[in-house]
Parts: structure tokens; sequence; C-alpha cells
């Protein structure tokens, strides 16, 4: 078991803090002379969700679609982001599995881009649990997920940076990820300010967050929705989308 730095443990205690009313929380932090959006899931209060389509069959492309849809239900949206690479056509470029359905099949070994920078690895969630699990570590043993993206490359594996990180890479994107720790109670997403490398964003789960296994999402396409920050994110069309579907003001659960 990683054990954290007295200095990690202090910028973790400064994101999460407290569990507010509803259990989702966003904050800001630095780490390491860059800037983050911090996002805390709590699983077994919050209903994250993966979401795709609209029933139009089109991809729910923007944050401000879906959340006005989620409205018709009583509830909104309280938290999003990208959740993970797709093609020309949105749709999803490894596997992904949404309330239970197998929406397109796992990509094993090396290919090209990030997401064939292996190894790579799927965030899960099953119940009340999230977990990022590397591929192989999957395939060999698939658990039964509700909602699944499969993503690269990993971030952290097994409580270590990806082997292929490199301390002086000039690569720089804004990228956002996801991370969990060994009892996937909490997923922790976070998205950077600015542009960073992939050991820079890889040193933030690992160090500044302290988690197990954390998984990259994108740098191409990294969009927030964080409406307690006054924040969404406009642009380009999205993908796969996570989100927290949340009771909407004066709505029972």
């Amino acid at each position: 078991m990683r054990l954290l730095s007295a200095a990690a443990a202090l910028c973790l205690a400064a994101v999460l803090g407290p569990a507010p009313a509803l259990a989702l929380g966003c904050k800001t932090l630095d780490f390491d002379g860059q800037g983050y959006t911090v996002c805390r899931v709590d699983m077994e209060r919050d209903d994250l969700r993966l979401f795709l389509e609209a029933p139009d069959g089109r991809p729910w492309g923007q944050f401000g679609r879906l959340d006005a849809a989620l409205e018709g239900e009583g509830r909104r949206l309280s938290f999003a982001m990208n959740a993970g690479m797709y093609h020309a056509d949105r749709a999803p470029v490894g596997l992904y599995i949404q309330d239970g359905e197998e929406i397109a099949p796992l990509v094993a070994g090396a290919g090209p881009g990030n997401f064939g920078l292996v190894p790579n690895g799927v965030f899960c969630i099953a119940g009340d649990r999230a977990r990022v699990i590397e591929t192989e570590a999957y395939r060999a043993d698939p658990p039964a997920c509700r909602h699944a993206t499969q993503s690269g490359p990993m971030l952290v594996i097994d409580g270590e940076l990806h082997p292929r990180f490199l301390p002086d890479s000039t690569s720089r994107y804004v990228r956002n990820g996801v991370g969990t720790f060994a009892g996937g109670g909490e997923a922790i997403f976070a998205i950077s300010h600015r542009p960073v490398t992939f050991h820079e964003f890889g040193r933030l789960f690992r160090d500044g967050l302290g988690v197990d296994q954390a998984l990259f999402l994108d740098g191409s396409v990294s969009k927030l929705h964080a409406p307690a920050l006054n924040r969404s994110d406009f642009g380009r069309t999205m993908g796969p989308i996570i989100g927290v579907a949340a009771p909407a003001e004066g709505a029972g659960e």
C-alpha cells in the first residue's frame, strides 16, 4: 500500500474536504506548479452514469443538451466530463457499456495514438463501486459493469506511473482523467487548467491525490461541467459523457 507524504495528504484533504450535503464536490487546486479542477464522486450517494446517444439516435454532444433532457425527469446534471475517446461518428473507440448493455467491445493490445499506449484501461461502475482496471486484467476477469468506458493510457497502475511517461516530455495538452481507490467507494475526476504533460498529470493522481489506479480520458477534447463552480465548457461535439444525475431542487428522490 502506498503511503501519502504529509504534503500529499494535506493536498488531498484540501481537495476533498468534509462531505457536503450533496456528496459530490468540485474544487480547484494547485499541484507542482499546475492548476487543476478536481471533482469527488461518492459512489454510495451520487448517481454516476455514462451517456452517449439521445432518444433521436444522435450523440448528446454537449452538456447543455443532456442537462435539458434530465430536467424533464426532475433531475439535473450536477457534474460531467467527456468520458473517453471516440471515432468521427462519435462512437466509442473501445469498450463501452451503458445501463448493462455492451455497445462497443473491448480493444486489447497496443495500437496507434494515446489509446493504444498500453497499458490502457477501463473505468467500470458496478453497483455502488467504481474501479479503474488495466485492460488485460479486465479481459482476464471481466466484472459485471453497469457502465464502463475504455481509454488510454493508464496514468497510475498499482500506485506507479505509466512506464512510458517521460519527465522531460514536451507534449502538452489540457487533459482530463479519473482515479479510484482500492475500496471503490469514490471516483476522483480531474482536468488541468492549462496544457500539461502525461508525467505531470500522472503525478497529480499518484502524488497529489494518492489514488491506486488512474486512467487518462482525453487531451484533444477535455471538458468539464461543474455548475457549483459556474463552469460548463462548450465547443467540439463530444462522444461519451460521464456525469452525475442529481435530483433537481424541489424534486423528490
